[in-house]
């Protein structure tokens, strides 16, 4: 059963419990480097843990939506790189987000590549939401975040994925807890959609996820 009404392209969720809840941030905290390097290494590293970060966002959100979870949830947490079977049931639970909560992730995932501030907004949030008790790691991947956006145009569209996911799953639990305080429903903010972006950088993995063929 849905957990969230639709009005329009407005979504309103309902309330969330502790324990979804606490999946959020928790699906948040991932290894982005805290050092540039200009090597083809690191740049790999991003994108696999932005392919990661995604699919994992998509999951959560994707139970948000049901407002219920999986009791095994032990396959979610690993950092290492999605292969096989774990990413076969990653990409399950994203392939069960409804159609209008992923319009969602993919208005904010448009309007960041959209932007020329995008880089400004997402490489900090990443960062915090990360490292979210270590202010001095997270500044440092802020910077090699936003260096990474900015000098490396094919990048792009999985780093701001990464950041469109987490942010939805993020806004719908505040959204949750407007609707609980003030006793009227409150709609997922989300940044105004802008066209599909170019080819460059979208990878099939991104357009599986996003439902984009």
């Amino acid at each position: 059963m849905e957990a969230f009404e639709v009005r329009g392209i407005k979504v309103l969720p309902r309330a969330v419990c502790e324990e979804l809840a606490e999946l959020v941030p928790r699906s948040q905290r991932a290894g982005w480097p805290t050092w540039l390097d200009p090597g083809p290494r690191m740049l790999r590293d991003i994108l696999e843990l932005s392919r990661l970060q995604t699919a994992r966002g998509l999951a959560v959100l994707s139970w948000l939506a049901v407002a219920e979870a999986p009791g095994d949830l032990e396959w979610l947490w690993p950092s290492r790189r999605l292969t096989g079977v774990r990413q076969e049931r990653m990409y399950g639970a994203a392939a069960a987000v409804p159609d209008s909560v992923l319009a969602l992730v993919v208005a904010n995932w448009t309007w960041s590549l959209a932007t020329r501030h995008g880089g400004r907004v997402i490489a900090p949030y990443l960062a915090e939401t990360a490292y979210p008790r270590d202010g001095h790691q997270a500044a440092h991947a802020a910077m090699t975040l936003y260096q990474t956006y900015e000098r490396h145009p094919e990048a792009r569209a999985a780093i701001a994925a990464a950041w469109a996911a987490a942010k939805v799953g993020a806004d719908w639990c505040k959204a949750a807890e407007l609707h609980a305080s003030y006793g009227s429903p409150a709609p997922v903010f989300t940044y105004p959609r802008g066209a599909v972006p170019p080819p460059l950088g979208v990878r099939p993995w991104l357009e599986r996820l996003f439902r984009l063929r």
